[in-house]
């Protein structure tokens, strides 16, 4: 029993390394090819468009911005568990452990096939790290004696290797882990060289806005919550399906306006720079945010009014739906009558001051206050088609999503936290946001114990397309267990639901409720 544990520990290793050097020759390759090419790279972009609606919803809500990071360790641990098991099978027989491997390329070749947004040369990487790893299995399996005749057992362990040439072994797995390695490591380090296009975009000087964000008024953060009123950049929400970050040089940069218009136009980076660009600072909220939810992130954006650019193609009155698309093929659909009703849509190139984030868009997105990203918030735009909601549906769309929605009305308590200790006797500072885009809030109420409301001091606003702070000074009388929860009431006097609803397929209602304890 312990040669048998000995022997499929081995295995295990030959059929690790085996994967190890299939996908760090990939990366390699990949660098020669795109990004997007790269083997775990191209399975997860054709199990995202497998994957259920329902999955994707438990994932978004279980791992928020990090379900790419999970999709594709995910991936990992699949490949790594299918590679133990052809391991242990070639060295029982080296032809099953082959025929593994190669199973394990025609998955990946037929993934990077049929991702969306795919092309032909994508499957080059899959191939040569198929081939490789081949090698490797074949090299490594006879070493350790795959097709030999099997040992009795019950011979004694002196005279029966578990590995039948012990030295190749050792020195072909060593090779293995450090091409293995070298390649993976390499690989993306030359991708992000030949691809990367930060050193682009810091190279872009953009222009001052034409029509300034306004001067924020006094007290727009009240400080109390621990959340700042704006966002930073790199903490700002990001939620896509980009599992590679579309990497746009501006000098290559176009958008195509076509469909329903009575002139096809395409404008480019510096076209576009050169408009009037308007500035602002505008809430963004992800239609999977639940309740209390933190997929949400104000910041001030820079663009060129996208109502004034469709009116230059001349759209039809009849082009009900914008369909704006990305490199990868990510479509978004938003309704023509909204972006066209006077709000401050616009085609954004910078955030907080800078050109926007690679991962955040750069070097143009689409932003429209009032909706949600979903229908409206397209990263790395390069196209716009003017169409109808009869006639495209677009990507969340084709999952169940609603193709027309507002945000709508949320408050949330960000301190205390739930299942924190507060003191008895002291004052508490309550306080969060809340949030109600190009409507605005008009009042916020906190409510302990299911008492009566208790009205919270709000914070300034520069407009009704952000969201809004607000506190109220709570003492607890006596040591306990409280209940409080809040509620908003909007700038047109409409009162937040306490009907909890679920996030899809037009996003959550209910009352954000927390416990804490005093003490």
């Amino acid at each position: 029993m312990k040669r048998r544990i000995e022997r499929a520990g081995v295995g295990a290793l030959v059929g690790l390394l085996s994967a190890g050097v299939a996908l760090g020759v990939g990366e390699i390759v990949a660098a020669f090819v795109r990004p997007a090419a790269a083997p775990v790279i191209a399975v997860g972009n054709r199990f995202v468009i497998l994957t259920p609606e329902s999955v994707k919803r438990w994932a978004i809500r279980t791992f928020g911005t990090d379900d790419k990071t999970a999709l594709l360790s995910g991936i990992y641990v699949v490949v790594a568990l299918f590679a133990i098991a052809i391991g242990v099978l070639a060295l029982r027989r080296l032809a099953y452990g082959v025929a593994g491997v190669l199973i394990l390329g025609a998955v990946g070749s037929y993934a990077a096939l049929t991702a969306r947004a795919h092309q032909g040369s994508d499957i080059v990487p899959i191939v040569f790290g198929t081939i490789a790893a081949v090698g490797v299995m074949v090299v490594l399996a006879r070493a350790a004696g795959a097709d030999a005749p099997p040992p009795t057992y019950a011979e004694p362990v002196a005279n029966t290797g578990v590995v039948a040439d012990r030295r190749r072994f050792l020195q072909g797995s060593a090779a293995a882990a450090a091409l293995a390695t070298a390649s993976g490591f390499g690989g993306r380090a030359a991708q992000h060289a030949r691809f990367d296009v930060s050193a682009a975009r810091s190279a872009v000087r953009l222009p001052a806005a034409t029509d300034a964000a306004p001067t924020l008024p006094t007290g727009v953060d009240l400080g109390r919550s621990g959340v700042p009123w704006d966002t930073p950049s790199g903490s700002f929400y990001r939620i896509d399906t980009a599992l590679a970050v579309p990497q746009i040089d501006p000098k290559d940069w176009t958008l195509r306006i076509h469909g329903m218009v009575d002139r096809e136009l395409t404008l480019t980076y510096a076209e576009l720079t050169a408009r009037p660009l308007i500035e602002r600072w505008i809430t963004l909220c992800c239609v999977s945010n639940d309740v209390g939810g933190g997929l949400i992130g104000n910041a001030r954006f820079l663009g060129a009014r996208l109502a004034d650019v469709l009116r230059m193609a001349g759209v039809h009155p009849d082009a009900d739906q914008l369909v704006m698309s990305s490199p990868d093929r990510m479509t978004i659909g938003a309704p023509t009558a909204v972006v066209m009703d006077g709000r401050d849509a616009m085609i954004a190139v910078g955030m907080n001051g800078e050109p926007l984030p690679v991962e955040h868009g750069f070097p143009a997105r689409i932003v429209v206050p009032g909706l949600y990203g979903y229908v409206s918030a397209c990263k790395w735009v390069v196209d716009i088609e003017a169409t109808t909601f009869a006639a495209r549906a677009a990507y969340w769309v084709q999952g169940g999503w609603a193709a027309k929605t507002d945000i709508k009305l949320q408050s949330r308590i960000d301190t205390p936290r739930n299942g924190g200790s507060v003191a008895v006797g002291q004052q508490v500072a309550v306080a969060g946001v809340a949030w109600d885009q190009h409507v605005g809030v008009s009042t916020v109420e906190l409510q302990v114990d299911g008492d009566g409301w208790l009205p919270a001091r709000l914070a300034s606003v520069p407009s009704t397309d952000t969201w809004r702070q607000w506190v109220v000074t709570w003492t607890p009388p006596k040591a306990g267990s409280y209940t409080l929860r809040v509620r908003a009431t909007d700038g047109a006097g409409n009162l937040q639901t306490s009907q909890v609803t679920d996030v899809y397929p037009s996003g959550a209602t209910g009352l954000h409720t927390i416990t804490v304890r005093a003490r």
